[in-house]
């Protein structure tokens, strides 16, 4: 996830999984073509190839390429969370003056060899709760800087540039 646009008056974070998508598309493209080249020799073994690997690239594409999108909007006063995924488009909307802060949440991964991993996701406290604007935890160091980003953002109001009206 990136930050997408950073005015004083909105900011957008958004996550388009470009890579992944391209990548599971190639894998499905791969399987079905090779699956159809055995098939002209073998019908039966080709169609199966064809279909089982196909059918599992195209369930980790529903499974896994979804996009995301955050709006802060001061305007309108609203936190909107957009996901898009193959099937379904979900809004989540929130009162912007109820957030208090961005948090990042934590998780300790654990392998079988004794070794841990901290693992991070990115959630807002919005009244006493945490929303996790992402579902997946990661390692790299991208949700500490999207909670700074939303952090700095919301900390610093908009200048009033309106004449004060007695």
């Amino acid at each position: 996830m990136k930050v997408a646009r950073n005015t004083p008056q909105q900011l957008i974070l958004a996550n388009k999984p470009w890579l992944i998508g391209c990548a599971l598309a190639a894998f499905i493209v791969l399987f079905v073509g090779a699956g159809l080249m055995v098939a002209t020799e073998e019908p039966l073994p080709g169609f199966l190839f064809a279909l089982f690997g196909g059918g599992i690239g195209a369930a980790c594409f529903v499974a896994f390429v979804r996009r995301v999108q955050v709006i802060f909007d001061r305007d309108s006063n609203l936190i909107s969370i957009r996901t898009r995924s193959v099937y379904a488009y979900t809004q989540d909307t929130y009162p912007l003056p109820q957030l208090r802060k961005a948090v990042l949440e934590t998780a300790i991964s654990s392998a079988n060899n004794g070794n841990a991993s901290t693992m991070y996701r990115p959630s807002l406290d919005i009244g006493g709760t945490l929303h996790p604007m992402v579902t997946s935890y990661t390692s790299t160091g991208g949700p500490a800087r999207l909670v700074n980003a939303i952090n700095k953002w919301h900390q610093t109001a908009p200048l009033d540039s309106a004449p004060d009206q007695a």
